[in-house]
């Protein structure tokens, strides 16, 4: 969660083999620092999808007993991904849906993963998460550019193995390579 910087900068890698990924994270001195956890996301707009036109983000995100709201701004072009963010802790994730109701936002998408967070100590400017989803796994390595591009180096990974798609946009393009309807990208059982 972003508190210190406004500015969100980001890339996703994705990874084929979860066991392989982790050895490699360790073998590189990336330790965890937050343990495997369940998080269940909803994303939110208008009827017209105003937010997601403007090609914005409101999004609330259930965390064991947390819950986070998180708006996200116009991505910015380059060989990552950059944007304004910014979220806060919710004390009642029940009470801000009926407020994001009031006035005039919708639930238009649920996603849901399994994320665990690992950091360098020797490079603590930054956070390596692992994404296990119902679309597959992934790397997300969010922090300043430069400290992207050496952690990727040191995992192994090239700036063409970069993926700067959301999870929304990524489930789509899953969902029409298998010519599937798409709904919301949650597990079919827990996992």
């Amino acid at each position: 969660m972003s508190t210190a910087h406004e500015t969100e900068t980001e890339v996703k890698i994705r990874v084929s083999d979860v066991a392989a990924a982790k050895g490699r994270l360790d073998s590189c001195g990336l330790v965890v620092s937050v343990p495997r956890r369940f998080e269940s996301n909803t994303v939110y707009d208008t009827d017209d999808l105003a937010l997601k036109s403007a090609d914005m983000l409101l999004r609330l995100r259930s965390v064991g007993d947390e819950s986070i709201i998180t708006w996200k701004g116009p991505t910015i072009g380059g060989d990552h991904k950059i944007r304004r963010e910014l979220e806060t802790s919710v004390g009642s994730l029940e009470t801000l849906a009926k407020i994001l109701h009031a006035l005039g936002y919708e639930p238009s998408f649920r996603y849901e993963k399994y994320r665990t967070e690992y950091q360098h100590a020797g490079m603590p400017d930054g956070t390596v998460t692992l994404d296990e989803t119902p679309i597959g796994d992934f790397l997300e390595l969010e922090g300043p550019a430069d400290w992207i591009d050496r952690i990727a180096e040191l995992l192994g990974f090239r700036r063409s193995d970069y993926v700067l798609l959301s999870y929304v946009r990524l489930y789509l393009k899953d969902c029409a390579a298998k010519g599937i309807e798409p709904s919301n990208m949650v597990f079919p059982a827990a996992r």
